[in-house]
C-alpha cells in the first residue's frame, strides 16, 4: 500500500529525511548502539578488549555537515577543527561520534577533544596537508626539555590529543596518509626549522583506544601516546619507506596500563619503542612507563622489532612483549640506553619470539644514544636488570646476542631460557655472543651464551621460566 505524500507522519518524515542525510554522508546512523569498531578474536586468544571500554556513540555527524570535500584537492583543515569545536560545545552525555566517510580528505592538523570518536569509513582516506604552515609550532615534551631532533620547540603532530578523555580513533581500516616525504626530505637535507610532527599523539590523557586503521607515511613517529594512561593500540597497519627517518611504529612514552596487539609494522626505524624521557630532562620529570603489554605484533624494519629505550630517564618497569614476529631486520629484541640516562629498567619479559633474517638477535647496550645538551650529568647511571628472555626461535641469524652494560653499572640477573638461534651458514664462526659487564643465567640456549650469562642456580631465571601463564 502507498501511503500518500500528504498523509506521511511527522516520525515518517524525519526517518526519511535522515535517510537521504546518511545517503550524501551528512549524518550517520548504525544501529542502536552506533559505531564500535571491533577487531575479531579467536576464542581464548589472550586480548586487550575490555582495558578501554569502546564507547558506542548514538551521537553522530559526518564531516560533510561543516562543509568538506573528499576529492583529495580542497583543504578541509577549517572543517575539521570547526566539527571538533562543535563536539567539544555538544558535550553530548554518551560523547559524539566524527564520521569521516569514503573519500580523500585533505586537511592541515588538528585537535581531538574528550569524549569524542574520530571514526573513518571504508576507503575513507585522510590526507595531511604538506604545507608545513599548516603544522603549528608548540613547546616540546618537558621530560624531553627540547625537541628530539634539534633544539627549542616541535611541529605539532597530525592528529593531536592533550589532557584528554575517553577518545577513539577507529573506523573500518580507513587511512591516515601522513604525506611524509617533503619532511622527510627537510630532514636529510638540513632545511628542516623544528623537530618533525607525528601522525598521532595523545598527551596528558586517559581512556584512549587507536585501532583498526592504516598509517601511512608519516613524518616522524606514528602512534605517541604521552604522559597517559589506559592505552589500547590494536589492529593497526602501519607502513613507511624503509629508508624513511625516525618513523617508528608506536611509542609509548612516560606512560602507563598500555596495550599494544594485533599490528602489522613495515617501517624505518622500531616498530614499538618504549620510553620515558631524555636525560637530565626525564630524570627531573620522573614519569615511568610500566605496565605495558605488546603482543601479535609482525613487522620488518632496519632497525629493532621490540626496543626498550633509548630514552629510559624516567624508568621502564613492568613489561610483558610477548607473540612477536620479526623478520629482515637488524635487530630482534633491543634494550638500549646510555650514561646520563639514570633512570631503572627492571622486570621485562620477552617471550614467544620469532626471528627470521635478523642481523642481531638479541641486543642490549649501555652506551647508545644521543644527549639533549651538555647539561646532563655523566654520572646518571641507567640500572639495567631482571629482564627475562625466553622461548625464541631465530632462523637466518647472523649474531646470537650482544649484551654491553656499563662499566659502572653493569646489566644484571638476565634470564635467557629456551632459546634456539639457527645461522644462514651452520657452524658460521662470527656466528656468536658478544658480553661485557653484564651477568646473568640460561637455561637451553643454543648456541650457548657466553660465559657471564651461565650462572648456575638463578631463582630469577628458574621462576620466570617455570611460572604459569
Amino acid at each position: 500500500m502507498v501511503i500518500p505524500v500528504a498523509m506521511w507522519s511527522p516520525k515518517m518524515l524525519r526517518v526519511i529525511f535522515l535517510l537521504v542525510l546518511i545517503q550524501w554522508g551528512f549524518v550517520v546512523s548504525y544501529g542502536r548502539k552506533g559505531f564500535s569498531g571491533g577487531v575479531w578474536v579467536q576464542p581464548g586468544e589472550k586480548t586487550c578488549i575490555g582495558i578501554v571500554q569502546m564507547k558506542h556513540r548514538q551521537n553522530v555527524v559526518s564531516i560533510r555537515y561543516f562543509g568538506a570535500v573528499g576529492d583529495g584537492k580542497t583543504l578541509n583543515t577549517n572543517a575539521f577543527r570547526t566539527a571538533i569545536s562543535h563536539i567539544q560545545n555538544l558535550n553530548r552525555r554518551g560523547g559524539t561520534l566524527l564520521y569521516i566517510p569514503t573519500g580523500v580528505w585533505l586537511t592541515g592538523t588538528f585537535n581531538l577533544t574528550s569524549h569524542m570518536t574520530l571514526y573513518l569509513a571504508k576507503n575513507a582516506v585522510l590526507k595531511a596537508s604538506q604545507d608545513t604552515d599548516e603544522w603549528p609550532v608548540i613547546d616540546p615534551l618537558p621530560s624531553y626539555g627540547r625537541g628530539r631532533e634539534l633544539p627549542g620547540r616541535r611541529y605539532i603532530s597530525f592528529i593531536h590529543g592533550d589532557g584528554l578523555e575517553d577518545v577513539v580513533i577507529t573506523g573500518e581500516n580507513g587511512t591516515i596518509d601522513g604525506q611524509g616525504q617533503v619532511w622527510w626530505n627537510m630532514w636529510r637535507d638540513g632545511t628542516l626549522k623544528y623537530t618533525r610532527g607525528g601522525l598521532v599523539e595523545i598527551m596528558n590523557s586517559k581512556d584512549v583506544i587507536v585501532s583498526n586503521i592504516v598509517l601511512l607515511n608519516s613524518p616522524f613517529w606514528n602512534v605517541h601516546p604521552v604522559y597517559s594512561s589506559n592505552v589500547v593500540v590494536r589492529g593497526l597497519t602501519i607502513i613507511a619507506p624503509r629508508d624513511s627517518p625516525n618513523t617508528d611504529g608506536v611509542d609509548p612514552d612516560s606512560s602507563s596500563n598500555v596495550c599494544i596487539e594485533d599490528c602489522h609494522v613495515s617501517n624505518g626505524d622500531d616498530l614499538v619503542a618504549i620510553k620515558s624521557g631524555w636525560d637530565e630532562y626525564g630524570i627531573a620529570f620522573g614519569r615511568p612507563s610500566s605496565n605495558i603489554i605488546v603482543r601479535r605484533i609482525t613487522g620488518t624494519t632496519p632497525f629493532a622489532g621490540i626496543a626498550i629505550g633509548s630514552e629510559t630517564s624516567g624508568g621502564i618497569r613492568d613489561i610483558l612483549v610477548e607473540n612477536v614476529n620479526i623478520y629482515g631486520s637488524s635487530v630482534g629484541i633491543r634494550v638500549k640506553t646510555n650514561a646520563g640516562r639514570g633512570g631503572i629498567i627492571r622486570n621485562i619479559t620477552f617471550s614467544e619470539i620469532y626471528l627470521d633474517n635478523v642481523t642481531t638477535a638479541i641486543k642490549f647496550s649501555g652506551n647508545t644514544g644521543d644527549h639533549p645538551d651538555a647539561g646532563y650529568n655523566p654520572l646518571a647511571l641507567p640500572v639495567v636488570g631482571d629482564i627475562a628472555v625466553l622461548n625464541v626461535v631465530g632462523k637466518n641469524i647472523k649474531t646470537a646476542g650482544s649484551i654491553v652494560g656499563l662499566k659502572a653499572s653493569p646489566i644484571s640477573n638476565i634470564c635467557l631460557a629456551n632459546i634456539h638461534l639457527r645461522g644462514k651458514v651452520p657452524g658460521f664462526s662470527g656466528y656468536s655472543w658478544n658480553c661485557t659487564d653484564v651477568e646473568g643465567s640460561s637455561i637451553g640456549v643454543t648456541p650457548a651464551p657466553c660465559p657471564q650469562l651461565q650462572r648456575p642456580g638463578s631463582s630469577f631465571c628458574y621462576n620466570v621460566f617455570h611460572r604459569p601463564n
